[in-house]
C-alpha cells in the first residue's frame, strides 16, 4: 500500500494539520479581533490578528488571490511525491510532512476566509505575529536541510 511507503509523512501532515486548526479555532471562539492576552508581559503574547498576506504579512496589500492556488499546488505536489515517488528518509518524511501540514493549514484559511488566523507574538525580538502552520513550515525547512547533510548509510 503506497500509504505505508512514507507512513510518517502522512501522519506527521495530518497531525500538524488538526494540531494548527484546532489551535487557530480555539483563538477565534475565545479572543476579540486585535485582542492581546501576555503570557509573559512585553516577551510572549497571545494576540489575534488576520493577515491576508503571505509569510510576516508581505504582500497583504495587494491581491493575493495566488497564494491560495500556490498552497494548493505545493500541497498536491508533495502529496504526489509521497504516493508516487521513492521511499523518503525519516528526516525527508519529516520534513515534508510537517510542510504539507502547514501549507494546507494555511492553504484551507485562504480558501474559507481570505486570510490566516495567527496568534503567537513574541514581542521581545519584535517578530511578526505567526501561528503553528508557519512553525511546521519552518521546522520542516530545518529537516530537509538536516536530511541534505546526513551521511546516507
Amino acid at each position: 500500500m503506497q500509504l505505508k511507503k512514507n507512513s510518517i509523512f502522512w501522519i506527521v501532515a495530518i497531525v500538524s494539520l488538526i494540531l494548527d486548526h484546532l489551535t487557530k479555532l480555539w483563538v477565534v471562539q475565545n479572543f476579540e479581533l486585535g485582542e492581546t492576552l501576555p503570557l509573559w508581559l512585553d516577551v510572549f503574547h497571545l494576540t489575534y490578528v488576520t493577515n491576508t498576506g503571505a509569510a510576516f504579512s508581505l504582500f497583504s496589500n495587494g491581491g493575493v488571490a495566488w497564494l491560495r492556488w500556490l498552497s494548493l499546488l505545493v500541497s498536491l505536489g508533495l502529496m504526489a511525491m509521497a504516493w508516487f515517488g521513492p521511499r523518503f528518509t525519516r528526516w525527508e518524511q519529516l520534513g515534508y510532512g510537517l510542510i504539507l501540514g502547514g501549507a494546507l493549514g494555511n492553504g484551507i484559511d485562504r480558501f474559507i476566509s481570505g486570510h490566516v488566523v495567527d496568534f503567537l507574538d513574541f514581542r521581545l525580538i519584535h517578530f511578526p505575529v505567526f501561528n503553528l502552520a508557519d512553525i511546521s513550515i519552518n521546522i520542516g525547512i530545518w529537516c530537509l536541510i538536516i536530511a541534505t547533510f546526513r551521511i546516507k548509510t
